[in-house]
């Protein structure tokens, strides 16, 4: 079965599954103390362009909320999106563990905009100590709607965060499809963050995040964290060895420069179909179109994907293991029962 419900129905590359069947032989220290651990640390530091204090964890969910547990008091408080992930499929786990306030409020195209940030800040802290101290903004990169934050618009979130005193925390769930978007490293886009949750489990991992610090200075205790937030992996070295696949050779940006062409390339078939429209800017992965209501549970039938609730709005998301023979088969049905 392949689907465009998301990348996270997808399977596992095969060279992630190599790298854990090599993992998998004898026995290795414990804890992340393993030659496996070791090595994916490094690569990800090399891609990145520092030796930042790193740690694995095992979801999205898991690496945001230590995340912002681990820069934040409890009388400090978050800015982001009404749509960002840490708000609306997180199940309330920032909210419970981490026991922050969210400022948020909505925005176009999932991207957050310095004039908002400071508008939420301000909103805030006019009310000084009876109210929380804004001191996170958190921006998903690529964001919840497919589009991607270029260079420009991040400096401009860092410069804003730095006038304001704020950290500024990425949800990087899916940065390889903004990378290849952009045409750009993926340091070019950690420089900005104070921390980042790296994706890996959207990006052909079995499951698999990290958490990095690229403000050393919030680093330290995080292992404490890591071990209380359930998240340390006696038997590392099967998370960590899949990093280690998806950063030799480029293998984790080659498979989003794969879905990201794919998702161009069905857009663009879709845009030229009679009452079908592209809501969203295709820039990564992720398509959002309005389909006419007719054909919405035969073209679901045909290939499964998500309308977003009481409406026929789609998302339809491109994975590594789509190919273009998937995408002109789901193209030619909805000309079929278009026609």
């Amino acid at each position: 079965m392949i689907t465009f419900a998301s990348d996270n129905y997808a399977s596992a590359s095969d060279k992630i599954m190599q790298s854990v069947a090599e993992a998998n032989k004898g026995h290795a220290p414990a804890y992340g103390a393993d030659p496996y651990t070791t090595r994916a640390t490094e690569l990800i530091q090399q891609a990145l362009g520092g030796d930042y204090p790193l740690w694995f964890v095992g979801t999205g969910t898991s690496a945001n909320t230590l995340s912002l547990k681990a820069i934040l008091k409890s009388y400090e408080s978050v800015i982001c999106a009404d749509s960002a992930h840490i708000i609306t499929h997180e199940t309330g786990a920032p909210h419970h563990i981490v026991g922050a306030k969210f400022l948020t409020f909505p925005v176009i195209d999932g991207k957050v905009t310095p004039e908002q940030i400071i508008k939420a800040y301000e909103s805030e802290a006019v009310w000084s100590i009876h109210a929380t101290k804004p001191k996170v903004v958190s921006i998903t990169q690529t964001t919840e709607f497919g589009t991607v934050y270029g260079l420009d618009e991040l400096e401009a979130i860092r410069q804003c965060c730095n006038d304001l005193d704020l950290y500024l925390h990425i949800d990087g769930c899916r940065i390889y499809n903004a990378a290849a978007s952009l045409n750009c490293s993926l340091a070019d886009m950690a420089q900005y963050a104070d921390v980042l949750s790296l994706g890996g489990t959207k990006a052909g991992l079995m499951f698999g995040e990290a958490v990095i610090f690229i403000n050393r200075d919030l680093a330290p205790g995080f292992e404490y964290l890591q071990k209380q937030g359930l998240q340390l992996f006696s038997k590392m070295r099967y998370l960590s060895a899949q990093f280690i696949a998806l950063f030799e050779d480029d293998h984790g940006l080659q498979m989003a420069r794969h879905t990201n062409k794919l998702a161009k390339r069905l857009a663009s078939a879709l845009a030229q179909i009679e009452g079908c429209v592209i809501e969203t800017p295709v820039e990564s992965n992720m398509i959002f179109v309005e389909f006419p209501t007719h054909i919405v549970e035969q073209l679901q039938a045909h290939t499964h994907f998500y309308c977003m609730p009481g409406s026929t709005s789609a998302r339809l998301v491109m994975s590594h293991d789509v190919t273009e023979a998937h995408v002109d088969a789901f193209i030619n049905e909805c000309h079929s029962l278009i026609s």
